[in-house]
């Protein structure tokens, strides 16, 4: 039987967490600058730090279908749009 992770305030699963402190961490490794004072040089710890403190949030935009995917990418292509 796995042990349940208790999730991470502000998330609705730590799953969402992990996808968002690796994308800020990603930034910080594309020369971002931190928001936070951090003792450490890791672009992993520097983002968690920053979700703690609050800096870092995220939104969930509107959910596409695969075929309203598809529509797009073809529209895109074939330029319609």
């Amino acid at each position: 039987m796995r042990k349940s992770m208790k999730l991470i305030e502000g998330f609705d699963s730590n799953y969402r967490y992990i996808l968002v402190a690796a994308r800020r961490a990603r930034q910080l490794q594309g020369g971002s600058r931190p928001m936070v004072d951090s003792g450490s040089r890791k672009p992993c710890r520097i983002a968690q730090q920053e979700i703690e403190a609050g800096k870092v949030g995220y939104v969930i935009g509107p959910v596409k279908t695969a075929k309203d995917s598809v529509s797009d990418l073809l529209d895109h292509a074939l330029g319609r749009k």
